[in-house]
């Protein structure tokens, strides 16, 4: 193995374009694993069952959180949300990035969890409060009273930016995408995340004995 996955959590207040930037990098890169969540919100129009959500109820969801299955869990609106472990255990073992669409609180129990040192945290910020609130009306998603809930709820998400490792202002989707890459591409050559280095120092040390 060339090197260890990384858990690359991408979070935002909603509509500051989180969701966007996670389809774009796989779109960019085809081997990312997008971590698929269980919620027990209904399923929106369009959404696909395995694809965007597991969609479990209440019941089911409380009883994977307490035989520990969880990597994070957190309720969001009256739903709960929560990444399954085993999945992405397996994927970080085998050299695959797993990509999480998460918020705060999510990020911060990924951060705090057994797989802390494969963690690379992103933070996404709107240029302004203003457009925040445009870009929820023009997705077409939400009612007006579900989007002041949003609203009313993102500056208590933007406090939290200052526990991520890097944090982007998404004023032109293009350039953040770029940013994007840029990290994820030097964070991939993280020593931490090299294991086979370690082996091929210790040839190196052996050569070199070899000349002495």
């Amino acid at each position: 193995m060339s090197r260890r996955g990384l858990l690359i959590i991408l979070s935002s207040p909603s509509g500051a374009g989180k969701s966007t930037l996670a389809r774009r990098l796989r779109n960019w890169d085809d081997t990312l694993r997008f971590s698929v969540s269980a919620t027990t919100r209904p399923a929106r129009e369009g959404e696909v069952e395995g694809q965007d959500y597991f969609f479990v109820s209440v019941a089911d969801f409380q009883a994977g959180v307490a035989e520990g299955e969880m990597l994070e869990h957190a309720r969001v609106f009256g739903n709960y949300y929560g990444s399954p472990q085993a999945p992405v255990k397996a994927a970080v073992d085998a050299g695959r990035d797993v990509l999480f669409d998460i918020d705060w609180q999510g990020a911060q129990q990924i951060s705090n969890s057994a797989l802390q040192e494969h963690v690379l945290s992103i933070f996404i910020l709107p240029p302004s409060i203003t457009e925040l609130h445009r870009r929820l009306v023009k997705r077409g998603q939400d009612a007006e009273d579900v989007i002041e809930k949003r609203m009313q709820k993102s500056w208590d998400e933007i406090s939290h930016w200052d526990g991520y490792d890097y944090v982007l202002v998404n004023d032109d989707l293009d350039q953040t995408e770029d940013k994007l890459k840029t990290i994820i591409g030097a964070e991939r050559l993280r020593r931490s995340q090299q294991p086979s280095l370690v082996d091929h120092v210790r040839q190196l040390q052996t050569e070199f004995g070899e000349r002495v």
